[in-house]
């Protein structure tokens, strides 16, 4: 009987037995990587995500992130590793340091063309006017019990970008990295619902009618732009500038945002490094970045009352954001001659190119020769740069 028992402590049923939240994220674990495989949502970062959550919630496996105390923070990382397990060694290592998230954005630099933003300005501005829902989240999470720096890191879910959100997470309330990066991830991948819900109850049938191509032709550009590659390589120097005067705290995800895009446009001499960014390095950076985010979602920290609070407050600050964008096109249009289709407006998000997508398939059902997706992306381009200056600007004032 000694020999059974010990066999029976060995391993971790007695435990699990006694801890039903364990069970819990589990079952959490599960239900993520059946969205990431079977329904395709976001499927390169909610399955490391999802194994980082079975892995940290495996009893006896010492996977689960530690949170940060004084104690934690004077080790070195070998130490971290030798005590504390191989997760909480690259946690300490590439999340608590804000090192993955910049390396995200410098391949999504190296994968963005800005030539749609660049042949029509005027509507990058609805990029930043969808920033308006990241704002009124953080203002509505510190009236329901959430601090400061707790509800900037809610609220930035309203820019649907998940490096950003990650990043102002790390930077401001690292203890709710994974409920903020699941909802910022889920959220991103339920666009082609959340678009349509909000244009369905923010618009009106003429508004959908607006044909972007002819009002092109009724009010054609005064200025349009002669040499566009060279425009292209003088845009991230020229912002990568504005940006570090203006908002130097937004440098970091900007200005790794724009080298990404300075090498992409640069041409076959920085090919390789192009193809590096984009390729190996980027991939190596989501997985490590979904496992230790995954694995910060112990018991301990999931189950409560703020994760609920994250979930419904992350879906606000979503929908407000496009809403904001729709209303700021609306307002444009009392006062313009050359008319906007405010689903350019729903695209101010940072889900490239999706959301571009959604809203030209949304505008193609009501005027099958509608196509909307040019502009679209110059908003939806416009809302990546516009969500990471909303980050500075956090970070900044919070920090």
């Amino acid at each position: 009987m000694d020999i059974l028992d010990k066999l029976f402590d060995m391993t971790a049923l007695g435990q699990l037995s006694g801890s039903p939240g364990t069970w819990i994220m589990i079952v959490v674990g599960l239900g993520l990587l059946y969205l990431g495989i079977v329904k395709e949502y976001e499927p390169l970062l909610l399955v490391p995500i999802a194994f980082g959550v079975i892995l940290a919630n495996s009893l006896g496996s010492g996977l689960g992130i530690v949170p940060s105390t004084p104690e934690i923070e004077h080790m070195t990382l070998l130490e971290i590793a030798k005590h504390h397990g191989i997760l909480n060694f690259l946690y300490y290592a590439l999340i608590k340091t804000g090192f993955l998230p910049p390396i995200i954005f410098m391949g999504v630099g190296a994968l963005t063309d800005f030539g749609p933003m660049l042949r029509n300005l005027r509507l990058a501005f609805f990029g930043a006017a969808a920033q308006i829902g990241i704002f009124t989240v953080v203002l509505a999470a510190v009236a329901m019990g959430f601090t400061l720096k707790e509800a900037a890191s809610l609220g930035i879910i309203g820019g649907a970008d998940g490096p950003t959100a990650i990043y102002t997470t790390i930077m401001l309330a690292p203890h709710l990295l994974g409920p903020i990066a699941i909802a910022a991830y889920s959220y991103m991948a339920l666009v082609p619902v959340i678009i349509p819900l909000v244009a369905r109850l923010t618009m009106t049938k003429e508004e959908y009618l607006i044909n972007m191509k002819q009002q092109d032709k009724k009010y054609p550009s005064a200025k349009p732009i002669k040499n566009l590659r060279v425009a292209k390589i003088l845009f991230p120097l020229v912002t990568g500038g504005i940006v570090a005067i203006l908002v130097p705290s937004a440098v970091p995800l900007v200005g790794m945002l724009l080298f990404g895009n300075l090498i992409k446009e640069v041409g076959a001499n920085t090919g390789r490094l192009k193809d590096a960014a984009t390729g190996a390095i980027m991939n190596s950076a989501t997985i490590f970045l979904g496992l230790t985010v995954g694995a910060t979602m112990t018991a301990d920290t999931f189950l409560n009352m703020k994760t609920l609070g994250i979930i419904v407050g992350g879906f606000l600050a979503f929908a407000i954001s496009i809403a904001g964008g729709i209303f700021a096109v609306k307002a444009y249009n009392l006062f313009a001659k050359k008319k906007i289709n405010p689903l350019i407006g729903a695209t101010g998000l940072s889900a490239v190119p999706m959301a571009s997508r959604v809203a030209n398939d949304i505008a193609l059902k009501h005027d099958p020769r509608n196509h909307i997706l040019q502009y679209a992306m110059a908003s939806n381009i416009s809302g990546v740069i516009g969500s990471a200056v909303a980050a500075g600007v956090l970070i900044s004032f919070l920090s």
